[in-house]
């Protein structure tokens, strides 16, 4: 028998939970940029606005 296909809300779900994955690797090579760019001024300023702005997208997400 074939699998019944997932209802609107549960494919929304799906489709939810996927962009906060993907937001939460996006904070975590935002902090592995960090790291890396130790010494560096415009290396770490560039850094630490990227990791505001995915920060920033993830409160929206929330709302």
């Amino acid at each position: 028998m074939p699998k019944p296909s997932p209802t609107r809300s549960e494919a929304a779900l799906k489709t939810q939970t996927i962009i906060l994955i993907g937001w939460l690797l996006f904070v975590v090579s935002a902090i592995g940029f960090i790291i890396a760019s130790i010494g560096d001024f415009w290396a770490m300023f560039g850094s630490i606005f990227f990791l505001i702005a995915c920060f920033v997208f993830l409160v929206a997400h929330f709302r």
